[in-house]
């Protein structure tokens, strides 16, 4: 029992980093254009339908996931990642993607991605959850950084549908063997304060179900805020090897992917600890503004220096959001339906996946440049950081709740 906290937040960054294939969609996108002839829409088709499909998924396992605990969501999860990935190499056409990796996988992957963190979250004090929820979901971050190179390698040495079927077989044997340990902890259980925490702090906080949760106006900010502040991070991640083109010049910036998925993990373990530390809230208006600035900086971008300073520094924000909501969303509506509740929070973040891209999408149609995307993304961001300073914890939870339930160190 005594290491079986660790185990199991070990297993959830090992999880994540498995099933992470949706960061590094652009090196197969590019090889089913070279490789299978498809228009740069059919490549990006499984791709878009997969997020969407992602966080819709995620509802559905946290609800699963309250009911029957997180071990069978998460191996249901990783065979249809896997099961998919193989399915793509064996079936290649663009409509046949759309159901294998558009569906398949992104259900899969919402379904363990869903369950990973509540449960780690569960076996560790409440102070340290920004940290285990920055570890787990930087996990996922960090995909890209092996996925990518090694889907490349495997590409060239045998064939694009080749690459989905081993990455898929290893996905499988990886994600639902470390599945297999994650359990949620015994009736009862509470875990023990670190010693610098004083025990009065370790107060539970304010539980909520779904039903009750949406009935107030810290989900709505919630959700508001995630979908504003995360469509930046997204629409960067999307298009910054066009960005690099269009503003810089740069022919070839596939390196940019690596970097972005290096910055977005850190953002999201260094976010979680800080959060900790200051609070969830405080953390996120200064994220806010400090993104809001990126954008209007991106407007001025020319040099590839300044295009590697701006990605950076829009993927660590970015990042940051990604384990500081899970977290504020466990502070507000407690652990024990978190799973529905995360997961409703969380179609906010399916919503930037619409917002970034379109706005992107548009500027560059419109006016041959990202500027009046930057610019709209910087007002949505401001606009984020002012619902972030009318955002407080329910009234009817505890005085720790209503200090954003972070535990400071006395």
């Amino acid at each position: 029992m005594a290491n079986r906290p660790l185990t199991i937040l070990l297993a959830g960054i090992g999880i994540n980093l498995s099933i992470g294939v949706l960061y590094a969609w652009s090196v197969f996108k590019d090889a089913l254009i070279a490789d299978l002839g498809w228009t740069a829409t059919q490549a990006s088709t499984p791709y878009s339908v997969a997020i969407v499909v992602f966080s819709i998924a995620t509802l559905t396992a946290g609800v699963l996931q309250d009911k029957i605990g997180p071990r069978k969501i998460i191996m249901i999860g990783g065979s249809l990642v896997g099961l998919g990935m193989i399915a793509s190499g064996l079936l290649t056409s663009p409509t046949a993607m759309v159901l294998t990796f558009g569906i398949a996988v992104g259900t899969g992957i919402g379904f363990a991605y869903a369950c990973v963190t509540p449960a780690a979250m569960k076996w560790w004090h409440p102070s340290k959850k920004g940290m285990v929820s920055g570890l787990i979901v930087g996990g996922f971050g960090l995909g890209a950084v092996y996925v990518a190179p090694l889907t490349k390698a495997l590409v060239n040495s045998f064939d694009i549908q080749t690459a989905f079927v081993i990455l898929g077989t290893g996905i499988i044997i990886v994600s639902v063997g470390l599945g297999m340990t994650v359990v949620n902890p015994p009736e009862g259980y509470k875990p023990a304060a670190p010693k610098n925490v004083a025990t009065k702090a370790a107060t539970a906080g304010l539980e909520m179900t779904w039903r009750e949760m949406i009935k107030t106006r810290q989900f709505y900010f919630l959700l508001s805020m995630f979908a504003l502040a995360s469509s930046a991070g997204v629409m960067l991640i999307g298009t910054i090897t066009q960005v690099a083109n269009v503003q810089v010049g740069l022919e070839s910036a596939v390196y940019l992917v690596g970097l972005l998925a290096v910055a977005n993990a850190s953002g999201r373990i260094l976010g979680g600890i800080v959060s900790d530390k200051i609070g969830r809230v405080n953390t996120l208006i200064i994220v806010f503004l400090l993104q809001a600035a990126n954008m209007w900086f991106f407007m001025h971008i020319s040099t590839e220096i300044m295009l590697i300073a701006g990605a950076i520094g829009g993927a660590v924000f970015y990042g940051t959001l990604l384990s500081v909501f899970p977290s504020l969303t466990a502070d507000y509506f407690g652990l024990k339906g978190y799973g529905a509740n995360y997961g409703l929070v969380y179609l906010g973040w399916g919503l930037s996946g619409a917002l970034g891209p379109v706005m992107a999408s548009l500027s560059v149609d419109m006016t041959g440049s990202f500027n009046t995307a930057y610019a709209a993304s910087a007002a949505m961001l401001v606009l984020a950081a002012v619902i972030a300073f009318m955002t407080k914890a329910p009234v009817a939870a505890p005085v720790a709740a209503r200090k954003d339930a972070v535990v400071a160190a006395e």
